[in-house]
């Protein structure tokens, strides 16, 4: 709550002080009850598609980075502008790109878009600028650190809980949905990134993560999930799930013992498997506290990253025949982080104490994304050499079993085409983008630019211009020359 004015007169004067001291105590309770449910069967969170059982001979994820509103609306304009791009499917057929996309990982700021967007599909272009992007999302948070409420309550563990954001997220934009309802619609895959600071480590709002403390993702408010996901340190006080490791039977997938012991392996698995891990025993670990995405993947890459690294087959996380159908993937990062602060280069003035530490926040930020980056390149890459070379290995009968048809069969015929949208790609609005400040409350003529900015970023970008074009009957070419000689039976 926030203290009421009262009259300092000469009788009441002296209780001035305890009168402050008692309405300050009280805003400073912070809320952090868990925001998670024990699973009551053992068929909850049973979902382990990464990629919808639909997915036919293309493959599109998109990944939307961290940074406020400014994030949201850069990703809300890329979604439209997958709307504007037609694919050409032969037979004088034509689809949507945006209809088309396969899952959608999201963190802090963009987390809100993915999630959203996993809600309702094609519809959250609509409404979600009017209902979201031009609204103030500020509105019930302390958000000054001037005012003296928020900075006690910030030395108490953050300003804001979920009484703030959560709230108004959940009425004004997410109506009391849950969880149950973005696993229900299958396609696309939403996947929301927070980080796990007991282990530190990324923590992906997925159903096998989830399924590994016996905790029901489906019946986790969305809010909750996207709150989590934006809880920057000390704005926001950290978010708590509850393990309930008594409440279901788990075995640990083989990675995960792998993954933990062996020297080799790359460690961002080993991070995420000793997390895992950690979430069955008690004495390690009875709550989790989760903050803002960002602080581990403001790409929001490590789902993907994990699901591949983890995998046991050549093809996985795509199934058998999704595996042979493909031949066309589309794996785009939409990246609306912020320039660096060129002004410290030109002033002899040395940066105040908040400018400081959100530079140095911003410094580790954006170290962690580029390694993260190119891991998730070298990741993709792999995986498309080991399909490749799976697939070179079927028998006619296999190829039949899974593809239906010989008919065009070429084994090597499957590209990979991944990059990422950026400010940087449009020069003539570089410089006005990246002044656009991280907060969930921007002017509405901000908002309109990034839009218009990921509407045109889109149709210019050549990795996109790429996959589109390979998509045209005539139009693709093999990732790999030469053709398959298939084996005999």
């Amino acid at each position: 709550m926030k203290p009421r004015p009262f009259s300092a007169s000469p009788p009441l004067a002296a209780l001035a002080p305890v009168a402050l001291a008692a309405a300050l105590s009280g805003c400073m309770m912070i809320d952090n009850a868990p925001i998670n449910a024990p699973i009551e069967s053992e068929l909850a969170n049973t979902t382990t598609d990464v990629v919808s059982p639909e997915a036919g001979d293309m493959l599109v994820g998109v990944t939307f980075s961290g940074g406020g509103t400014r994030a949201a609306a850069f990703s809300f304009g890329v979604l439209q502008g997958f709307a504007d791009s037609n694919i050409e499917l032969g037979g004088g057929k034509t689809a949507n790109l945006l209809d088309r996309v396969d899952f959608v990982s999201g963190v802090s700021g963009g987390s809100v878009m993915a999630a959203y967007y996993g809600l309702k599909g094609r519809a959250a272009l609509a409404d979600f600028r009017e209902r979201f992007l031009i609204r103030n999302a500020e509105e019930s948070m302390y958000s000054s650190a001037a005012s003296p409420v928020a900075l006690m309550r910030a030395l108490s563990g953050g300003a804001n809980d979920r009484s703030n954001l959560p709230q108004w997220l959940d009425k004004n934009l997410f109506e009391g949905a849950t969880y149950a309802q973005i696993l229900a619609r299958k396609r696309p895959t939403i996947w929301l990134n927070a980080s796990d600071i007991i282990n530190h480590s990324p923590f992906v709002f997925e159903p096998n993560t989830f399924r590994a403390f016996c905790s029901d993702l489906s019946k986790l408010p969305v809010s909750e999930a996207v709150a989590a996901s934006a809880a920057v340190p000390v704005v926001f006080a950290p978010v708590t799930l509850q393990t309930y490791p008594e409440n279901c039977r788990y075995e640990f997938p083989p990675w995960v013992r792998f993954a933990d012991e062996q020297a080799g392996a790359p460690a961002l698995l080993k991070s995420y498997a000793r997390a895992l891990k950690s979430y069955r025993d008690p004495s390690k670990v009875k709550y989790l506290r989760l903050l803002d995405g960002g602080l581990t993947d403001n790409f929001g890459l490590s789902g993907v990253t994990i699901a591949r690294a983890a995998a046991e087959t050549p093809y996985a996380p795509l199934s058998p025949r999704q595996a042979v159908r493909l031949k066309q993937a589309l794996f785009l990062v939409v990246n609306a982080g912020q320039g660096s602060n060129k002004d410290w280069a030109l002033s002899p003035d040395t940066p105040g104490f908040s400018a400081v530490l959100s530079a140095v926040v911003d410094t580790g930020i954006d170290a962690s994304v580029r390694q993260g980056y190119d891991a998730f390149q070298m990741t993709m890459n792999r995986w498309q050499q080991d399909i490749v070379e799976w697939r070179c290995k079927l028998s006619s009968a296999e190829v039949m079993k899974w593809r239906g048809t010989m008919a065009g069969w070429n084994c090597r015929d499957v590209k990979f085409h991944v990059g990422q949208v950026a400010f940087d790609q449009l020069p003539d609005k570089r410089e006005r983008l990246e002044k656009i400040a991280t907060r969930f409350v921007l002017p509405t003529e901000e908002v309109d630019l990034l839009i218009e900015a990921g509407r045109e970023v889109i149709r210019a970008n050549p990795v996109v211009n790429g996959f589109l074009h390979g998509l045209r009957p005539g139009g693709a070419r093999p990732a790999l020359a030469g053709a398959q000689t298939l084996k005999k039976e």
